[in-house]
């Protein structure tokens, strides 16, 4: 029988964050304030390494992705897959060049423009995960 320490136990509570960002320093820069925030990061460079993420892992609980990616579809055709396989995961759209209308958003699905305000940002993803 293995002993888990609270620091482990600490581990496996901490909610997972997949950031999809297509742009290198974008996504450190996403990672390190998901991270400060409170949660574990995991990194995607396009909507298709996202899917295969979240195809591979159960515990994936907010989606942070930009809409402008190459690939096969970008961050809003994302969220949609996101809303149609994965239900339960929260989706945080983010873009420096589309404004995005709730209208066009799907259900349960939050826009930020670029820059974001990095508290607004870390509020609104604990909100999601019930601790805000």
């Amino acid at each position: 029988m293995t002993m888990v320490t609270t620091a482990q136990a600490a581990d496996f509570d901490k909610l997972v964050v997949l950031v999809v960002e297509d742009e290198p320093l974008l996504r450190m820069m996403a990672v390190d304030l998901v991270e400060d925030a409170g949660f574990e990061a995991l990194e995607a460079a396009n909507a298709d390494q996202a899917v295969k993420l979240l195809e591979a892992r159960r515990d994936i609980r907010i989606v942070f992705t930009d809409i402008d990616m190459p690939g096969s579809m970008d961050g809003l055709l994302l969220a949609a897959a996101i809303r149609d396989r994965w239900p339960p995961i929260e989706v945080i759209l983010t873009s420096g060049h589309v404004h995005v209308s709730e209208v066009m958003l799907p259900e349960r699905c939050v826009f930020f423009s670029k820059p974001y305000d990095h508290m607004r940002l870390a509020a609104t993803m604990r909100g999601m995960a019930g601790q805000g």
